[in-house]
């Protein structure tokens, strides 16, 4: 039988927001590779094949390509476990490539993203009409660096929704770039582990929000949402449910 590895978006952090094809995946894994550093480990539990393990924290990408080639050429299941969804800061375009050069089958299956999880927990619609019709995700400039063009002050410029990932570390500096484009009234949103029995948030704007995270001991593992549309119940409905606006649908 040939083998097949399978990345899989794991979710934010709560296992039932897993997906039933990931979870069926997993299930039947005979090798899994999980992101140990935020994959929430109860999710290793659904195995029924009692699969090698292995925390890709402590491993490089040669590491985790030939813990996938040995596992995939003696014709077993591998299950390549992310946070959130693997498409945004996961690093899988760099783990096929490396498959492609080796020839390994491999299939993505997409996971809620913390974006989401996140935008739950503030019980906001990230796309309110007339007041944001856009979502950015971004990061701010660490050790990974950015493309000319992509600072958070420049993308601040566009008023729209930003969600950033990796920034309460660096809270202040954050601000400092987001208020070249919005007020300093702006609401402002942090929710730390969001999805997790532990979830916690802190409300402000972009006046306050630092000190209030700072008082909270944020450190990582957070979401910040900047935005009007996180701090407004004044908007106009949309068009969707208007009983007088005409589609397909509805006449």
């Amino acid at each position: 039988m040939k083998g097949k590895c399978v990345f899989i978006g794991a979710g934010p952090g709560d296992i039932e927001l897993l997906t039933l094809k990931g979870y069926k995946v997993i299930q039947k894994a005979e090798v899994i590779i999980y992101a140990g550093s935020l994959v929430n480990p109860k999710i290793l539990e659904y195995n029924e094949n009692n699969a090698e393990i292995y925390n890709s924290a402590s491993m490089d990408l040669n590491e985790t390509t030939e813990s996938i080639r040995k596992g995939v050429s003696e014709g077993k299941l591998v299950a390549r476990v992310h946070t959130g969804d693997p498409s945004i800061y996961g690093a899988i375009a760099e783990q096929i490539r490396e498959l492609k050069k080796l020839d390994i089958d491999y299939e993505i299956i997409p996971g809620v993203s913390s974006v989401f999880a996140t935008a739950a927990a503030l019980e906001s619609e990230l796309t309110l009409p007339e007041i944001s019709q856009t979502v950015i995700i971004t990061r701010p400039e660490g050790r990974t660096p950015k493309p000319k063009g992509e600072s958070i002050s420049s993308l601040s410029k566009h008023h729209g929704t930003m969600c950033i990932f990796l920034g309460v570390g660096m809270i202040e500096e954050v601000v400092e770039e987001l208020l070249v484009g919005y007020e300093k009234t702006t609401p402002v949103a942090v929710v730390k582990k969001a999805s997790w029995p532990d979830e916690e948030i802190v409300r402000g704007t972009l006046e306050d929000i630092a000190d209030k995270v700072k008082q909270a001991g944020f450190k990582k593992t957070s979401m910040i949402i900047v935005g009007d549309a996180i701090g407004t119940t004044d908007f106009n409905p949309s068009k969707l449910y208007d009983k007088d606006f005409k589609h397909e649908y509805r006449n």
